[in-house]
């Protein structure tokens, strides 16, 4: 009978352990955007800016950039892949910005990844030419 009680204990505990390190495991949190630049030039038609960067400009072409700027001002942008030297260009996509708002990257996630603009850039440069469809009488 002691002996029973003994492994009744003893499974208690061993599947009680499996738990724990369920709750022990570090949780991995999203890395916080970092500054890459500032703007530099913002042409009269405001469609693009000229960021001017802090170090090597790593950014892929297409990644997502935001701006903070003093009084709550914010703006997203677009990276165009076009560079020369310190400076970068970027599309404004959104927001209001002014001369010397900072410019922040998120680095890019597994999950947050996405394939559209690839599969845009595959239709419009496909040589293959969908057929028109049939009218319907």
């Amino acid at each position: 009978m002691p002996l029973a009680i003994f492994l009744l204990g003893f499974l208690f505990l061993a599947s009680c352990a499996s738990d724990m390190a369920a709750v022990n495991a570090p949780e991995k949190t999203p890395e916080k955007p970092r500054i890459v630049g500032r703007i530099a030039s913002i042409p009269a038609d405001r469609k693009f800016v000229l960021i001017q960067s802090y170090g090597d400009w790593k950014i892929e072409t297409g990644a997502v950039l935001t701006t903070q700027g003093p009084e709550g001002r914010a703006a997203n942008l677009r990276a165009t892949g076009e560079k020369l030297g310190q400076y970068a260009a970027a599309d404004i996509q959104s927001g209001t910005l002014e001369l010397g708002d900072g410019v922040y990257a998120t680095p890019p996630t597994p999950d947050t990844v996405s394939t559209e603009v690839d599969e845009a850039e595959t239709e419009a440069t496909s040589p293959e030419k969908k057929a028109d469809p049939a009218p319907i009488d």
